[in-house]
C-alpha cells in the first residue's frame, strides 16, 4: 500500500478520493445514475471513471492539505457538496412519481401496486409510467450529459479545498422540496380535472336516473376518460420535464458557492 500511495502520489490519491466523494451521491440518488437496472458493480466502475476523468479538472490550480483530519473533513464537504447537487435533480424525478400517484388515488389504480423496477420499491401503476417516460425523456434529452457538464462545474464554484456556504445549499434544497407538490399537480392537473368532471356528471345521472347501478358504470367509464385524457397530456408532459431539468440543473448550480 505504501509502494502504491508513493507510485501514485499522496497528492493525487488525496485528490480520487474527494473527488469520488462528490461523484458519488450522483449514482446514490440522481436520475438514470441511480436506477435499480444498473448492477451496483456497474455503478461503482462508472463512478470510478467518472472521478478519474474529472480529476484533471477538479485539481487545476488546486492544493490540497496533507493532514489526515483535513482530508476527512474535506470528504465530509465533497458528500454534502455532491448530495445537494443531485438531490436537486432527483427531486424532480420524485415529483413526476408523485403526479402519477395522485393520478392513480384519483382514478383508482391505487388498489393495485407492484414493484417499481427503476427503484425497486412498490408502486402504482401510473407513477411508474410517469416514471420510466421521464427517465425516456431524460435519455433523450442527454440529461446525462447535463449532470455530467453540471458536477463538473461545481468544481469551479466550489474547489475542492474550500467550502461551501450552507445556508445556501439549505435553502436551495428546501426550496426544491417545497416546489415538488405544485410540479406534481401541473403535471396531473389535466387528468385530475377530467376524473372530476367525471365524478360529476356521474353525480348528476345518479339524481336523474337513481335505478342506474353508478360504480358498474362510472368506474370504467372514467378510467377511460383519464387514459384517454394522460395520453393526450403526455407531448406537454414530455415538454415541461425538459424544461424543469434545465431549471433544475441551473439552479442546483446557483445555490452551490462558496462559502
Amino acid at each position: 500500500m505504501n509502494e502504491l500511495l508513493r507510485a501514485v502520489g499522496a497528492t493525487n490519491a488525496a485528490a480520487f478520493i474527494l473527488v469520488l466523494a462528490r461523484v458519488s451521491p450522483l449514482f446514490a440518488v440522481a436520475p438514470l445514475f441511480s436506477s435499480q437496472f444498473l448492477p451496483a458493480r456497474v455503478r461503482t466502475v462508472a463512478a470510478v471513471g467518472l472521478t478519474i476523468g474529472l480529476m484533471p479538472s477538479a485539481m487545476h490550480d488546486q492544493h490540497l492539505p496533507s493532514g489526515t483530519l483535513q482530508i476527512a473533513g474535506l470528504i465530509g464537504v465533497q458528500l454534502l457538496t455532491g448530495l445537494a447537487f443531485a438531490l436537486s435533480i432527483g427531486l424532480l424525478f420524485s415529483a413526476i412519481e408523485s403526479a402519477g400517484t395522485l393520478l392513480d388515488g384519483a382514478l383508482g389504480f391505487s388498489f393495485g401496486s407492484l414493484v417499481n423496477p427503476l427503484t425497486g420499491v412498490p408502486g402504482t401503476i401510473l407513477s411508474q409510467l410517469y416514471a420510466m417516460i421521464g427517465l425516456a425523456v431524460f435519455v433523450a434529452i442527454n440529461g446525462d450529459a447535463w449532470l455530467i457538464q453540471g458536477l463538473a462545474r461545481t468544481f469551479d464554484l466550489v474547489p475542492l479545498p474550500r467550502t461551501p456556504q450552507i445556508d445556501s445549499l439549505v435553502g436551495g434544497i428546501s426550496a426544491t422540496f417545497a416546489t415538488i407538490f405544485t410540479s406534481a399537480l401541473e403535471v396531473a392537473g389535466p387528468v385530475m380535472l377530467a376524473a372530476l368532471l367525471t365524478d360529476v356528471a356521474f353525480g348528476v345521472v345518479s339524481r336523474v336516473v337513481p335505478q342506474l347501478n353508478v360504480f358498474a358504470v362510472g368506474f370504467p367509464v372514467k378510467i377511460v376518460i383519464g387514459l384517454l385524457v394522460v395520453a393526450a397530456s403526455l407531448p406537454f408532459v414530455c415538454g415541461c420535464i425538459s424544461d424543469q431539468l434545465t431549471t433544475s440543473v441551473a439552479d442546483a448550480l446557483h445555490t452551490i458557492r462558496v462559502g
